[in-house]
């Protein structure tokens, strides 16, 4: 049987939520699950279900159980899961400009040496990525991308900065991402971009969704100032390819 059609295990997550369990490793077909099972949780609703956070790997499912068990709850979860089948239609495509290296990527030349190649080399195979918004956490509209070349997965820093800035670029791990408040990383920062993913009084708030599909353009540090300027201001900045 193919491991898409296994059945995710229930994980009891202290005494008001479950966690949905579809694999134990970052896993593209796992999230395509997780995603299907959040939404058709949206569509058909359970009652007692208070929130749901999508990862990677599994769905977080917060409840009261006052209004359901946890046998119950799971015994419903587990019917959804069966039926929820990961999209196949059309997919949101961003398109996100990023100034690499200089100030705005004080990593680029240290990852480059590590991985014995040139700065330019790091950017065109960053460049030439197509990534996917697995999952969104840690402060408010950070984006954890899927798709990241194995040839730039590279272990996180040792000495992780308290501080990286709003909008940073980086990679971790298996990872890349888009982060969009200032704050502690132990990723290697390879770029900035003008796009804010979350902007609380902007509508939408959250700019990237998980499931879209993302892809990065390079621009000079004059056009990002431009463009920071203009996301300052409410423009998304960031080219819906595709909707």
């Amino acid at each position: 049987m193919p491991e898409t059609l296994i059945p995710p295990r229930l994980l009891p997550s202290g005494d008001s939520a479950i966690t949905v369990e579809f694999s134990r490793n970052i896993d593209d077909a796992a999230n395509r699950r997780v995603l299907a099972l959040d939404r058709i949780i949206t569509a058909e609703p359970i009652g007692g279900i208070t929130e749901t956070v999508p990862t990677y790997r599994s769905l977080l499912v917060h409840y009261d159980p006052v209004e359901i068990s946890f046998d119950q709850l799971g015994e419903q979860l587990l019917a959804r899961a069966a039926r929820a089948l990961p999209t196949t239609g059309k997919t949101r495509r961003w398109r996100i400009p990023v100034a690499y290296g200089g100030e705005h990527g004080i990593d680029l030349e240290e990852v480059a040496k590590t991985l014995q190649t040139t700065p330019e080399e790091i950017i065109a195979r960053h460049v030439a990525g197509d990534y996917r918004v697995a999952m969104i956490g840690f402060t408010p509209g950070w984006s954890y991308l899927s798709g990241l070349e194995k040839f730039l997965h590279m272990p996180r820093r040792q000495d992780p900065r308290l501080l990286t800035p709003a909008g940073t670029i980086s990679i971790g791990g298996v990872q890349t991402g888009v982060q969009c408040l200032a704050g502690p990383s132990g990723w290697h920062l390879l770029g900035r971009t003008a796009v804010r993913t979350y902007q609380l009084h902007r509508d939408p708030t959250f700019l990237l969704e998980p499931g879209d599909a993302i892809s990065f353009t390079a621009v000079d540090a004059k056009t990002f100032a431009e463009q920071d300027r203009a996301a300052e201001a409410g423009e998304f900045v960031a080219e819906l390819v595709t909707a």
